[in-house]
């Protein structure tokens, strides 16, 4: 039997396979949790078996994302299991009972994509700290294995193509000498698609003029407090796409900040590999015209500053440029016969 355990974003200290005492609570609190147990009867009958069994084992300290698959010999286990959390209300680093409930129609992206709606959340700033301080000790510029965030990175058309599967099985016997299986699954020498990740630091512009001298008129003698017309999502894109020259840049996506950096992850194509040339949704890419798009303000963070997500007569000006639509506006045009 398989069971699924999502232990994607929860950090789990020492924790055991014992469920809530869930039985008095009203089926709208499963709910409000977006937890769907199944039937009364079903999981009545599952939490009495799981109170006189309860298989333990332990799990690591510290899981990241991680998909662990579990095999159990256990025939009274009729569906996959999905592990999930309930969150506290205080800020603790550690989760002590996780919940064991049947799996629902929703998908693990969802589930990902959920938490990280929920930025304040206990489990996420504990993860979203001790990431950050992981992240300072790297370079600026760093190739990541894999997304941070796979369904903002999927989103944004991010395919793991020609992915190498490395399998990693261990087992155990519980204390009801039950054979268990735990298979780990790792995604190696993904290619196609890449995806680095880009510190930026935070805060404004300084002027660069020597001991803040600016030979020109008093309106622009300002060297402090000046504001960069571009966003930090887009610096880091002209960033990784200048130290790779070879790749494009599809697109990036926010993932961490601390008072001094903000972090971003850029995914670049490879359009010299054949996974890429012969896949007609991306294969678009391999056009010479899409060469550093992030330097001319064609990705989605340069449409952004350029003015270019509005529609509508409040808009005209932005299209197709500004200094385009100014030269237009500004230019006296004679024709021959008029």
């Amino acid at each position: 039997m398989m069971i699924w355990v999502l232990l994607g974003y929860a950090c789990f200290h020492e924790a055991h396979y014992r469920p809530y005492d869930t039985m008095e609570r009203p089926v709208h609190f499963y709910k409000g949790l977006g937890l769907l147990m199944g039937s009364a009867t079903r999981r009545k009958e599952y939490l009495t078996r799981k109170r006189n069994e309860r298989p333990r084992f332990r799990l690591c300290s510290f899981c990241f994302d991680t998909r662990v698959y579990v095999f159990s010999t256990d025939p009274s286990l009729a569906s996959p299991l999905l592990l999930s959390c309930k969150l506290k209300t205080r800020v603790t680093p550690t989760i002590q009972s996780p919940l064991l409930i049947y799996s629902d129609p929703m998908g693990a992206y969802k589930y990902v994509s959920e938490l990280w709606r929920k930025k304040q959340s206990d489990v996420m700033r504990f993860l979203q700290r001790v990431r950050c301080w992981e992240y300072r000790q790297h370079p600026s510029i760093v190739r990541v294995t894999h997304p941070t965030r796979p369904d903002k990175a999927r989103r944004l058309g991010y395919k793991a193509k020609q992915v190498t599967l490395c399998f990693i099985l261990c087992h155990y016997v519980d204390r009801h000498n039950q054979l268990v299986l735990v298979l780990m699954l790792l995604f190696l020498n993904n290619e196609g698609y890449v995806v680095y990740r880009v510190r930026v630091r935070r805060g404004g512009r300084k002027r660069p003029v020597p001991k803040g001298i600016v030979y020109g008129k008093p309106t622009n003698q300002g060297v402090t407090q000046l504001k960069f017309q571009r966003s930090k999502r887009s610096v880091a894109e002209e960033r990784a796409g200048r130290k790779l020259g070879g790749l494009r840049v599809l697109n990036s996506y926010w993932i961490n900040e601390d008072s001094t950096y903000k972090y971003f992850e850029v995914i670049l194509v490879d359009v010299a590999h054949n996974a890429i040339r012969n896949d007609p949704r991306i294969n678009w890419l391999c056009n010479p015209v899409h060469k550093h798009r992030e330097l001319r303000g064609l990705t989605s963070a340069g449409k952004k500053y350029r003015g270019l997500r509005g529609r509508g007569h409040l808009h005209h000006k932005a299209r197709p440029s500004r200094r385009a639509n100014w030269k237009r506006n500004n230019t006296l045009s004679l024709r021959r016969y008029r």
